[in-house]
Order: C-alpha cells, then sequence, then structure tokens
C-alpha cells in the first residue's frame, strides 16, 4: 500500500495535514450538480482514502448543492479526531447548474450552517471565502465586506480558521489585515504558473497553497511533453503533474478528486513517485513554453 507519509506533512490552521487530500468535488453529478451515478461508488471512495491515511479533505455545500457533504457525512461521520474537513463559501448554484456570487451576510452565514448541518460538524475547521468576482479566476476588488462577515462568524465559535480561494497576491495582502488566512486555493499547474511568486512567499510564511485544476490549461503540445515524462516513469500525465507540484514547493497540500477507486489508487500513489532534478527541468519547461 501507498504510504502518503512519504510526501511530508504541512500546517493548515493549527493541524497538521498529509500534504496529499482529497477533493470531494467529483462526488456530484455532471457539472458538479446534482446526484452522482453511484452514490454507493462515492461514499466507498470516500472510505478507502481514509483507510489509506487521507486526512484532509475538501469540500463545499454548493457542491450538488449541498450532495458531496451529505455523502461526506453518511460515507465517514462520527469522523475520526485526526480527519480535517475544508469547505468554501461565497458562491450559490442556480436552478440551471450557475455559478452565482453570494457575499451577502445572510448568504455567507446561511452557507456556513448549512456546511455545518449537512457535515454533521459544531465548528468548520477551515472555510475558504471563494472570490466570485471573476468565476473564471482571479480579480481585483475588495473582499474586506465577505471576510469581516466571516471574521465575524469565526468570533462566534462556528469557525477555527480561514483561507482564500481564487484570489490576488494583494487580495491575501488585503485579507491578511482582517484576519489570519490559513491558506490559499487558486489554479495552478506547470501550465499555469501566474501564482509562482505567491507560493514562494507563503511557504517563507508557513503558509499552505492549495491548487486546483492540475492539468486545466494545458495545449496539445505541453500534453504531449508531459505524456512523454510520464511514459519513461511508467505513470500517468496526471500523476507526473501531481508529484511535480509535490516536490515543487513544501507548503502545497494536494486534493485531487476522483469518484471511482482505481482511479482514487492511482492519485494516491502519486505519492510514491520520485522526479530526478533532469526530469523536473524538463517539466519545468513546460511552464517556460506558457510564459
Amino acid at each position: 500500500m501507498t504510504n502518503l507519509g512519504k510526501a511530508g506533512t504541512f500546517e493548515l490552521g493549527d493541524r497538521n495535514v498529509k500534504r496529499l487530500g482529497y477533493g470531494a468535488m467529483q462526488l456530484a453529478g455532471k457539472g458538479v450538480f446534482g446526484p452522482p451515478k453511484d452514490r454507493a461508488e462515492a461514499v466507498a471512495v470516500l472510505r478507502e482514502a481514509i483507510e489509506a491515511g487521507v486526512d484532509h479533505i475538501d469540500t463545499s455545500d454548493f457542491y450538488g448543492p449541498h450532495i458531496t457533504n451529505e455523502i461526506i457525512r453518511e460515507a465517514l461521520h462520527p469522523y475520526g479526531d485526526d480527519l480535517v474537513i475544508v469547505t468554501k463559501v461565497g458562491a450559490l448554484r442556480g436552478e440551471d447548474a450557475s455559478w452565482n456570487p453570494a457575499f451577502s451576510k445572510k448568504a455567507l452565514t446561511k452557507a456556513v450552517h448549512d456546511n455545518l448541518r449537512n457535515l454533521g460538524l459544531d465548528a468548520m475547521e477551515v472555510v475558504n471565502l471563494r472570490s466570485m468576482l471573476d468565476v473564471h479566476g482571479p480579480a481585483e476588488g475588495s473582499l474586506e465586506e465577505p471576510l469581516t462577515i466571516l471574521a465575524e462568524l469565526q468570533r462566534e465559535g462556528l469557525i477555527k480558521h480561514i483561507g482564500l480561494s481564487n484570489v490576488t497576491r494583494k487580495q491575501v495582502e488585503d485579507g491578511r489585515k482582517i484576519t489570519e488566512i490559513v491558506c490559499v486555493q487558486n489554479q495552478y499547474n506547470l501550465a499555469h504558473r501566474d501564482d509562482d511568486d505567491l507560493i514562494d512567499e507563503l511557504a517563507a510564511e508557513g503558509t499552505a497553497y492549495v491548487p486546483f485544476f492540475p492539468l486545466g490549461g494545458f495545449s496539445p503540445l505541453q500534453s504531449s511533453t508531459l505524456s512523454d515524462v510520464a511514459a519513461r516513469l511508467d505513470a500517468t500525465p496526471m500523476q507526473v503533474a501531481l508529484a511535480w507540484l509535490l516536490k515543487r514547493s513544501p507548503n502545497i497540500l494536494l486534493i485531487p478528486g476522483t469518484s471511482s477507486r482505481g482511479h482514487l489508487r492511482e492519485n494516491l500513489a502519486v505519492a510514491d513517485i520520485e522526479l530526478s532534478e533532469d526530469v523536473m527541468a524538463e517539466l519545468e519547461a513546460i511552464g517556460a513554453k506558457s510564459a
């Protein structure tokens, strides 16, 4: 069995978690909306992840909506003391599956309470504010009002720690003036390297960085380069892309998601992949082509 401890640990809030976690987004239906095709398999995936040593799950009550959290509760509640569940707020799903901003005090308060109820928790370990100033990526603009609302809920004891998602470097700096920011969750991968400087700054400060879309934004040429490396390592392109992220910086926490146990095992096996300096240089060139 894969030893997830090989990938190391990093601090998330006041907890140390293994750097290879699990993202629950794919437990919902197509487009992260509605129920999964196979709920029993979704439950089995979660249970196997925990049995394999995963101690960090990323979710949100707007996945489904409500569905992924309900499945997590069905599969894992009562939770082990070492399990850290992280959620996101700031968005609301329309009946047409659209993603809509939900930054008002009423919406954010309801979102936190919905997460707590559906997960069966008294307090959330970490709540990430997901910026919806631009659905497709970070956009400058003030997050002071919604972040202040979350800080109030934190003082009430409903939230232990706060993070930010889909944000700019300035928004992280501004957010720290309101409350401690324990993690940043943005798109980042071999081809999408806008956050290089931010990752290094966060690492120096001991703050976790959680990348999503590990293969998002790749061109066919870049995918070919990645596939060639993967073939030599007897691994899949996704495994190599995840292994690169693990080696890129010690503060990176991975949350690859899947709705199948077979794919889960592939993802967790990344902890056993070792990349030489030559391979790292070859992979780094993918990002250089994107610049």
